[in-house]
């Protein structure tokens, strides 16, 4: 495939390896040539569906080889503004897992070495690929609900494990890094705006990590309220009410896995339920990072758009700690 994009990963991270991986592989335009690893029994598992994968046992041995043309990152969160700049200076392309940064003022060096470079460099932000969000914004759009006067977020897993770096302040854990950026990030995405004011922040702390958040903001015109746990059973759902109808999105971060993904109109007797089955949002996400590298196709998620749901995320820890 003479056009295809050559991605290196940096890490051999399960996460990588059961989804990302297994997205690039799948994409269209797109062919997994390298991963990085200093344990090289950890590149079994990619070897398995990416016989000709050639493995490096150093990242820096990765980004100076020619051949690779972006890199993934799915470091821990505390190594992601470190090794992102590490690949834009090699010439790499990046596509670095959320949240990039481990606060806002950190993206602005992010952003300056995009510029300097002329790489497209973004967070892996998957669920905007999805065409549930994508016809979710659209009827948002259109004005299917009327005036939106308030949302209501929630994302939740339990995971007590205390070895999972999910839950090691040394390695930048917390719910609120890890799936408030979902919560946050949708509601600013799909509504453009940014919050006026971070009205409220319950926070239940373990370890030096957020394992409980109960947050609350004003934006212009609507209120939101969002719950994010790693102690609570699997749940998601993101609701948009507005003055003449209410959407939902019943799987809106985990389409496929948590459930099927689904977008609800509710108009007074009337509700309308659209689903979108088999879809891939990490495949579609590779494909447009590939569009956008080859042909300068606008990308739906900058790392500005990271920046202003990170300013959320130092705004609620802000608000928690008054």
């Amino acid at each position: 495939m003479a056009d295809a994009v050559n991605w290196g990963i940096l890490g051999a991270a399960n996460f990588a390896k059961e989804h990302m991986a297994r997205a690039i592989h799948a994409a269209d335009g797109a062919r997994l040539a390298g991963l990085a690893t200093s344990n090289r029994s950890k590149a079994d598992g990619f070897l398995a569906f990416a016989p000709d994968l050639k493995v490096y046992n150093d990242y820096d041995v990765l980004l100076a080889d020619p051949g690779i043309d972006a890199v993934y990152v799915p470091l821990p969160n505390h190594l992601h503004v470190e090794w992102t700049k590490k690949a834009l200076a090699a010439g790499k392309h990046v596509l670095c897992e959320k949240p990039i940064a481990m606060s806002a003022g950190e993206i602005d060096g992010l952003i300056a070495a995009r510029d300097a470079t002329g790489c497209l460099a973004t967070e892996a932000y998957m669920i905007v690929h999805h065409p549930q969000w994508q016809r979710a914004k659209a009827l948002y759009e259109q004005g299917a609900i009327g005036a939106l006067r308030h949302v209501e977020g929630l994302f939740s897993y339990n995971n007590p494990d205390s070895d999972n770096i999910r839950n090691r302040p040394e390695t930048g854990g917390g719910g609120i890094p890890d799936i408030g950026v979902y919560t946050y990030g949708c509601t600013r995405w799909l509504t453009g705006q940014e919050p006026l004011e971070i009205t409220h922040a319950d926070v239940d702390f373990e370890n030096g990590v957020d394992v409980l958040a109960r947050v609350s903001a004003r934006f212009d015109g609507f209120s939101a309220h969002w719950v994010n746990s790693m102690r609570m059973h699997n749940a998601q759902q993101m609701t948009f009410v507005g003055t003449d109808g209410v959407l939902t999105l019943t799987a809106p971060f985990n389409a496929g896995v948590y459930d099927q993904a689904e977008v609800i109109l509710e108009n007074g007797m009337t509700r309308t339920v659209e689903r979108f089955p088999r879809v891939n949002h990490y495949v579609l996400q590779v494909e447009a990072f590939g569009r956008s590298m080859r042909d300068g196709v606008d990308y739906p998620w900058t790392l500005e758009d990271a920046k202003g749901t990170q300013a959320m995320i130092d705004a609620v820890f802000d608000k928690a700690a008054q």
